[in-house]
This record gives structure tokens, C-alpha cells and sequence, in this order.
């Protein structure tokens, strides 16, 4: 037995203290949901949802999840139709660019949200000419947000695979690049791609600042204007924002095997 590897015990103990830290916060915000004022649990705030009286309540909150679930289609697809065929690009074409790319890539992780606000600004005001000021044209500047999250994952997938090698082959026997791309090395990095867009996804549900500041209407600022009448109702989305986050998980992680067991 390698001496570097946990013993049983050890796993156990761990698996347990980050399972509390993850569990403990959840089930106290569902224990909160649903205690009534007379100390009974009920689920009547999660059934009063979809009541007919309480919709035009709840309005803006669903206005805004609509908004962030169109910024999560079209965050994805800037990362996956824009980002890594970029990628791909450098690491079979680039090699030496790789290093600058990595840093202009990283670059957004250091810079506060609120600072990119301040430079994008200038920028949402021709977008707001050229494109009108819909909701998702958001979706630009949570391209950049999400750049660091995403390559990560993404370049995980590509340092596994010996791109260079598949490109050639598949070049070799007449395929077109975009038939090399889509046919050939888009399902070798399909682990890759389905992480990156999963960390998008909860980026742009997550992600309030810009939004904010920029005046547009998604998910996180609607349950802020949501909690000012009904505190309960905004800890019910949250709730269901990481279920469906943790099914996202899921789904990956069996895509992923699906692709290893296809593998001689």
C-alpha cells in the first residue's frame, strides 16, 4: 500500500466533515422554508408557488430566472463556439502563444466584478446602439467572467489528449478542420466541455454585481427584490438553483464515464 494514500479511516473522516460543510447550510435553509410560526413544518410556501394569487408576486422572480436561463445559453455558447476552438487553435497551431493566452485568460479572475463594471460601461453604451439593451447582452460580459472557470476545464481536457496526433490522423484521411473539430476532438474533450459549461451555468445564476450595476433584470437581483416582501420565497430558488446545479453534476460525471468505458 502507498504510504501517500489515506487510509480508510482517514477518507471516511474527511468525506464526512466536507459533507456537513455542504449539507449543515442546505437543509437549515430547508428546515427554514419550512417551519411555520407555530413551530410545525409544512410545505405549503414550496405549493403556494405555482398559486394563482401569489403569481403576480412572484413575477420578477421568474422574469429574472427566464432572463439568466437565456444568459446561460448564450454564455455557453460564446465558451464553446468561441473559447475552445480558440484553444484548440493555439494548442495545435500557437504552441508559444500559449503562455499569453493563459494570462489574458486568467486575467478576469483578479479583477473584481465591480471594476469591470466601471471599464464595461462605456462599452454597453454602443452595445446598447448596435444590439437595443436586452437582457442578454449580458451574456458578453459574463464571457469574460467566466474565461478563467471555463479554460481551466476545458484545457484540463486537452492536456489528456494528444490533440496534435488525432488532428493529423484525421487530416490525413481527407476530413475538413471543422470536421476535425466537431467529429474528432470535440468528443475527446467532451468531459472538458460539459464541466465548462456547467461552471458557466453557475456563474450566471450566481453572479449579482454586474447585473446590478448595469440595471438589468436576472435571477439574483430579482430574488433581491423578491426577499424585501417574502424572505421565504428567494431561499425555496435558491434551493432549486442547486438542484438543478448538483443534476448538472451528475449528468457530467456520468457523461464522463460513458466516455472512459468507450475507450479500448
Amino acid at each position: 500500500m502507498n504510504r501517500l494514500t489515506p487510509s480508510p479511516l482517514t477518507r471516511a473522516i474527511v468525506g464526512i466533515v466536507v459533507g456537513a460543510f455542504f449539507a449543515i447550510p442546505l437543509v437549515s435553509t430547508l428546515i427554514y422554508t419550512l417551519r411555520m410560526p407555530d413551530g410545525s413544518l409544512s410545505w405549503s410556501r414550496w405549493t403556494g408557488l405555482f398559486d394563482p394569487h401569489t403569481v403576480a408576486a412572484l413575477k420578477p422572480l421568474w422574469t429574472g430566472l427566464g432572463n439568466s436561463l437565456v444568459l446561460c445559453v448564450v454564455t455557453v455558447a460564446i465558451v464553446l463556439l468561441l473559447l475552445a476552438p480558440t484553444m484548440v487553435l493555439v494548442a495545435l497551431r500557437f504552441a508559444r502563444l500559449r503562455r499569453a493566452f493563459e494570462f489574458a485568460v486568467l486575467l478576469p479572475i483578479s479583477i473584481p466584478a465591480i471594476v469591470l463594471v466601471v471599464g464595461l460601461a462605456p462599452i454597453y453604451q454602443q452595445i446598447g446602439r448596435l444590439f437595443g439593451t436586452g437582457v442578454w447582452t449580458l451574456a458578453f460580459a459574463y464571457g469574460i467572467t467566466v474565461l478563467p472557470f471555463a479554460y481551466r476545464a476545458i484545457q484540463a481536457s486537452i492536456d489528456a489528449v494528444d490533440l496534435r496526433t488525432l488532428a493529423e490522423a484525421a487530416r490525413s484521411l481527407g476530413a475538413g478542420w471543422t470536421a476535425v473539430i466537431v467529429r474528432v476532438l470535440a468528443p475527446n474533450l467532451r468531459q472538458g466541455l460539459l464541466a465548462a459549461s456547467l461552471i458557466s451555468i453557475a456563474v450566471v445564476l450566481g453572479e449579482f454585481t454586474i447585473a446590478s450595476l448595469l440595471n438589468r433584470q436576472v435571477f439574483q437581483t430579482a430574488m433581491v427584490v423578491v426577499q424585501k416582501q417574502d424572505p421565504y420565497t428567494p431561499a425555496i430558488f435558491t434551493l432549486l438553483a442547486l438542484v438543478l446545479a448538483f443534476t448538472l453534476l451528475l449528468l457530467i460525471g456520468r457523461a464522463a464515464r460513458g466516455t472512459r468505458k468507450a475507450r479500448p
